[in-house]
């Protein structure tokens, strides 16, 4: 986890409209988008631990002094860059439903983090949100009222999705980073552990050899979809508790992949895809996206 000190108030000039290129002399070459956009590559393309002023310039083509006129160091630059790849993020219809569009938005989120895997290395606690992370902050808060829940209540609940797809793909990042350290897939990484797989022994672990056999770790669910569906389907039982029967009355859903419409269920969670095509298309695509 990468934790820069910084001027927040400084990151909050520049993301909220404060000065963005020098005010005197001829037009400058530089633009403090053009200076992002450099160091979202360099992170992209060679992780967060290349980034650097040097290098951004670099890539620039330009002296590190000069960069220093538009953003003050790193810490500052991670702020803008977090902000300028949230962009990418096309914000849920309060229309779909809360269930609908918070899977929606997680899905996005995914989707980003595979795009931008440094994006889960960055201390998030304390870093100064922009404009357009609370443009999709705020369209997930929207999803929410009219369940009956708090406003603390709300608050926990688009915090844990969130949570929960940070924490998968941080778990994708980590994996993705040991193959490219060491050479070695994840799968080779534990096909080579034989000297491990003599102590798994079936009159030792029992409940695990059971699992094994019955095909526990084959690899056919998709585990970020299983724990997504698995959380929401705890957020709907909270609101259910409110007085409320969850999003199935309202308006017919859309497929996910195709966005044709979907019929939902009379009992049941809601359906997200049209068809077993569909479904398995979004599972192709979030594979190879992990991988």
């Amino acid at each position: 986890m990468v934790s820069e000190v910084g001027d927040p108030e400084r990151s909050v000039e520049l993301l909220w409209g404060g000065k963005t290129h020098p005010g005197r002399g001829p037009k400058p070459a530089l633009t403090l988008d053009g200076v992002v956009a450099a160091a979202v590559e360099v992170a992209d393309q060679e992780g967060l631990a290349a980034l650097s002023m040097r290098r951004v310039a670099e890539k620039l083509g330009f002296t590190t002094m000069s960069l220093y006129r538009y953003v003050p160091g790193k810490a500052e630059l991670l702020d803008l860059m977090q902000d300028a790849v949230v962009a990418e993020v096309v914000l849920p219809d309060h229309r779909m439903g809360w269930r609908a569009g918070l899977a929606y938005s997680a899905r996005q989120d995914w989707e980003l983090y595979q795009r931008h895997p440094w994006m889960v290395q960055v201390a998030s606690t304390r870093s100064v949100p922009g404009p357009h992370y609370m443009a999709d902050f705020e369209a997930r808060l929207k999803l929410l009222v009219g369940t009956g829940l708090s406003g603390r209540e709300i608050m926990a609940v688009a915090n844990l999705v969130s949570q929960y797809v940070e924490g998968a793909a941080r778990r994708v990042a980590e994996a993705q980073q040991a193959e490219r350290t060491s050479g070695v897939s994840l799968e080779e990484w534990w096909t080579s552990r034989v000297s491990l797989w003599g102590h798994l022994t079936e009159d030792r672990y029992p409940t695990l050899a059971r699992v094994w056999m019955g095909g526990g770790y084959e690899g056919m669910v998709d585990d970020f979809e299983f724990g997504l569906q698995r959380v929401l389907d705890g957020i709907e039982m909270l609101v259910r508790g409110r007085g409320e029967t969850s999003d199935r009355d309202e308006t017919p859903g859309t497929c996910v992949t195709c966005g044709k419409p979907v019929e939902k269920p009379a009992t049941g969670r809601p359906k997200e895809y049209c068809s077993r095509a569909c479904q398995q298309r979004a599972y192709r695509a979030r594979q190879a996206a992990g991988s």
